[in-house]
C-alpha cells in the first residue's frame, strides 16, 4: 500500500537524488547497522566464557577482538555513529571499551536474553526514532571476514536493492564443504546476483549436507540480512505484533533517563523466538546474494583450526607453544607465558586466566556440556 511520505522524507529524497547527481556516496548518509553481540560462546571454553565471550577476544591473535573486525568492515560503508550494538547489560562497558567511537546512546542493553527478534526490533525502533528512512544490516558480531572488500561490494549491491525494493536480502555462502554445522539457504537458481530464497533449512546430517552440495542450489546461512526501516517494522508488526506493541511503548522513553527502567519493565514481556523463526520463514520477499568472500561463524574450535595456518605435521597455534611430535592440534595459549606439548595426536589445548583445556578435536562437542563456568 502505498503510503505518503512526510516532510523529511521528501528532503531525504532531495539529498539522494543529489548525491547521486554528483557522484557521491550515498551508502555515508542513510546506512545504519545492527551488530549483534550478547552471545556467550560457551563452545570455545576456556577463551570465552559468560562473564567475556568470544565476540570480544582477540581469536585470530591480530590485535583485534572478533567485535573489532566486524566495526572495521563497516566504517567505510557507513559512519561510526549509525553503527549499533545491541548485547547484554553485562557487556556493554566491554562494547565501550573496545569501540570508543560508536556514541554510548547506540550500544543498547538487552535486560534479559530473549533472542534475536526483540534485540533486532528494539534496535529498529530506536533507528527509526531519528532516522526514518534507514536502510539497515544485520549482523553478527563473532563471525570472521577474510576478503573484507569483497564483503564490502556485496553489502552495498545489497543496500541498492533493498533502497528500492520491500525484500530482505540474506548473504549466502557459497559452500566449500558438506558442513553439518550451518543452516542453509535453499535458492531458486536465476540469472543475475541475486536471487529469490525458497526456503530455510535446519543443521543437516552428513548425507543431507553431501546432497545439498550437489544440487548445486544450497548455500550456507551467515546470518548477515539487509532491509529497510519500513520492511523491518512491518514485519515485525505482521508476524510478531506483542514485540511490535512492546516497542511502541517503549518508544516515548527513548534517549531519555526513565528508558532503562521502561525496558527493564517491558523488555522481559517480548516473545523469546530468533527472527529467522519469528520473520525469515514466513515473510515472502526475501533474496539471497551468493558470496564467496571468506566467511567463517568461528563457531567453535574446529572452524579456527580450519582458519589458521598449519606447520608440516597439521597443527595451529596461537601464542607461546613449541610443538613435539605432535599432529593435527590446535594450541591457543595467548594467556600463558609458554606452553609446550609432546605427542600429541588430534587435540585441542588451551589456556585462560588459570583455566586448561585439553580435549580430543572428534570431542569437542562435549565441551558445551561440560560443567566449566
Amino acid at each position: 500500500m502505498y503510503k505518503r511520505r512526510s516532510n523529511i522524507s521528501d528532503l531525504y529524497f532531495i539529498v539522494k537524488i543529489l548525491v547521486l547527481k554528483w557522484g557521491g556516496n550515498f551508502f555515508m548518509l542513510e546506512t545504519h547497522v545492527i551488530i549483534m553481540a550478547g552471545g556467550v560462546g560457551s563452545r570455545f571454553w576456556p577463551i570465552s566464557t559468560s562473564q567475556y565471550p568470544k565476540q570480544f577476544l582477540d581469536v585470530m591473535g591480530v590485535g583485534r577482538s572478533l567485535i573489532q573486525l566486524t566495526f572495521d568492515r563497516f566504517v567505510s560503508i557507513t559512519s561510526p555513529n549509525n553503527i549499533w550494538v545491541v548485547t547484554n547489560r553485562q557487556y556493554v562497558n566491554i562494547v565501550h571499551e573496545q569501540l570508543p567511537n560508536i556514541p554510548m546512546d547506540n550500544i543498547i542493553a538487552e535486560p534479559e536474553r530473549r533472542n534475536t527478534a526483540p534485540c533486532i526490533a528494539y534496535a529498529g525502533w530506536k533507528i527509526k526514532y531519528h532516522h526514518p528512512n534507514a536502510n539497515i544490516v544485520v549482523t553478527p558480531s563473532d563471525a570472521l571476514v577474510l576478503h573484507v572488500d569483497k564483503f564490502q561490494s556485496i553489502v552495498q549491491k545489497a543496500l541498492r536493492f533493498t533502497e528500492e525494493h520491500d525484500g530482505i536480502v540474506t548473504l549466502g555462502i557459497q559452500p566449500s564443504r558438506p558442513e553439518i554445522g550451518y543452516g542453509y539457504i535453499k535458492m531458486v537458481s536465476t540469472d543475475g546476483d541475486i536471487h529469490k530464497v525458497e526456503s530455510f533449512c535446519e543443521k543437516p546430517t552428513l548425507e543431507v549436507a553431501k546432497q545439498y552440495i550437489e544440487d548445486g542450489c544450497y548455500l550456507w546461512n551467515a546470518g548477515i540480512f539487509i532491509w529497510n526501516i519500513q520492511t523491518l517494522e512491518n514485519c515485525i508488526c505482521t508476524y510478531i505484533p506483542k514485540v511490535a506493541q512492546i516497542m511502541d511503548q517503549l518508544t516515548s522513553y527513548f534517549y531519555s533517563e526513565e528508558e532503562e527502567e521502561k525496558s527493564l519493565q517491558l523488555f522481559p514481556k517480548c516473545d523469546n523466538i530468533s527472527i529467522d523463526y519469528a520473520v525469515m520463514e514466513h515473510y515472502s520477499e526475501i533474496y539471497t546474494i551468493p558470496s564467496d568472500f571468506g566467511w567463517s561463524d568461528l563457531g567453535n574450535w574446529e572452524s579456527l583450526y580450519q582458519l589458521l595456518e598449519h606447520d608440516v605435521t597439521n597443527n595451529s597455534k596461537v601464542g607461546n607453544a613449541e610443538l613435539f611430535e605432535c599432529s593435527n592440534c590446535i594450541v591457543h595459549v595467548t594467556d600463558a607465558e609458554k606452553v609446550i606439548l609432546q605427542g600429541l595426536d588430534g587435540y585441542i589445548v588451551s589456556v585462560k586466566n588459570g583455566k586448561i583445556l585439553v580435549c580430543k578435536r572428534s570431542e569437542e562437542q562435549r565441551i558445551k556440556k561440560f560443567n566449566i563456568e
